[in-house]
C-alpha cells in the first residue's frame, strides 16, 4: 500500500481523507493544514493524524494530495517533488500555465509519477460513452452552479468551466486554432458568469457556458458528430446515444425513418449504455495508485492538467 499524506483539510480536502481511509490502495498516513484550529477538530473527530508543518508531512509518505487554494498548488508540489514524491494535484493544476510547465518539467527529471484532478474523466455517465465520441464536430457544455462563497477566489473558468475544458480537449484530436469570450462579474471580483468559444484545427467548435449564480445546477454536455448525437448529464450520472443508419428497405411500424431533400431515407435509434454506479474521486485516487505501482502514465496527466489550464487562461485573457 502506498502512503499517503493530504495537504489542505477543506471541503474537498475532508473527502479527499475519508475517501484514501476508505482506500484498499493506500494507507492514510495524515494531513496538514493551514488553519491549525480547523485541523485540530478534524484530527479529534475523524482520528486523522495532523502534521504541524508541510515538510514532515511529505516525509513521512509516498504520495502527497495536494487539496489546498490553487495559488498554493505550485509551492505545495516542488516541495513534493523536491522529496522524490509522487504527487496528486486537484484541479486547476496551478495558477499560471508557466508554474503547470515548472512542474512537469522538475516531475520528469524526478522520474516520479503526477496526477491532475479533473474528476469527470471518471464520471460514470461520461464512462459509459466515452468510446462512441469520436471525432465530433459541435459540442455544446452548460456548468451551471448556485451561489457558494467556496471558490470566488478564482474566476468561474477556473472555478467550474475548466472541467469541461478538460473532457473536450480529451476527446477533440486537433490542435486549439482560435478562442473567444466574455465574462461578466455579479457578486464577485472575477465574472461570475461565462461563455466560450473554441474553435479547432479541424473545424469542430466548442460552445462553453458556465455560471456560479444560477437558480439551479446543471452540468450538461452535447457531442455531435457523423450520425450520432451523444449527451452526457454529469449532475444526474445520465446519459442518452441517438444514431442513425441507413433505413431498411421495409421498415418496422415503429421505426423513426427521415427522409431529405434527395430522397435518402435514414433510421434513428437509441444505443443508451448502462451508467455503471461509482464514486469518481476514489476511482480517480485509485487509478493514480495503479499507475504508480505499474508505473504506467496516469488518466489524465499533468499534460492534460497544463494544457486545460492553458485554454482556460486563453478564455480568461479574453475578458
Amino acid at each position: 500500500m502506498l502512503k499517503a499524506g493530504v495537504l489542505g483539510a477543506g471541503h474537498l480536502g475532508k473527502i479527499h481523507l475519508r475517501l484514501l481511509n476508505q482506500s484498499e490502495k493506500y494507507q492514510l498516513v495524515g494531513f496538514y493544514d493551514a488553519d491549525e484550529e480547523n485541523a485540530k477538530k478534524i484530527e479529534a473527530e475523524f482520528g486523522y493524524k495532523y502534521f504541524n508543518s508541510i515538510d514532515t508531512l511529505i516525509d513521512a509518505v509516498d504520495m502527497v494530495d495536494i487539496v489546498t487554494p490553487t495559488l498554493s498548488h505550485y509551492e505545495c508540489a516542488i516541495k513534493a517533488i523536491d522529496k522524490g514524491k509522487h504527487i496528486f494535484i486537484e484541479k486547476p493544476i496551478t495558477n499560471t500555465v508557466e508554474e503547470a510547465e515548472n512542474i512537469r518539467e522538475l516531475l520528469a527529471q524526478h522520474n516520479i509519477r503526477g496526477q491532475v484532478g479533473h474528476v469527470e474523466r471518471f464520471n460514470p455517465a461520461y464512462l459509459a460513452v466515452k468510446d462512441q465520441i469520436v471525432n465530433p464536430m459541435f459540442i455544446e457544455c452548460h456548468r451551471l452552479a448556485e451561489f457558494n462563497p467556496r471558490g470566488t477566489d478564482v474566476p468561474v473558468v477556473l472555478d467550474l468551466m475548466i472541467h469541461d475544458i478538460d473532457i473536450i480537449l480529451s476527446v477533440v484530436k486537433s490542435k486549439v486554432k482560435n478562442v473567444s469570450a466574455s465574462g461578466v462579474s455579479v457578486i464577485s471580483d472575477t465574472p461570475d458568469i461565462a461563455n466560450a468559444r473554441i474553435e479547432f484545427e479541424n473545424g469542430c467548435v466548442a460552445n462553453l457556458t458556465a455560471s456560479r449564480i444560477s437558480l439551479k445546477n446543471m452540468r450538461k454536455s452535447r457531442f455531435f458528430q457523423k450520425d450520432a448525437y451523444i449527451s452526457v448529464d454529469f449532475l444526474e450520472k445520465k446519459c442518452e446515444v441517438v444514431k442513425m443508419k441507413d433505413a431498411p428497405k421495409s421498415p418496422g411500424d415503429f421505426d423513426m425513418i427521415l427522409q431529405n431533400a434527395e430522397g435518402i431515407k435514414k433510421q434513428i435509434y437509441f444505443d443508451n449504455p448502462d451508467v455503471a454506479n461509482n464514486n469518481a474521486i476514489l476511482d480517480e485516487l485509485n487509478s493514480f495508485a495503479d499507475a504508480i505501482n505499474n508505473n504506467r502514465s496516469p488518466i489524465v496527466t499533468l499534460h492534460d492538467g497544463t494544457e486545460a489550464l492553458r485554454v482556460a487562461t486563453m478564455i480568461i485573457d479574453q475578458f
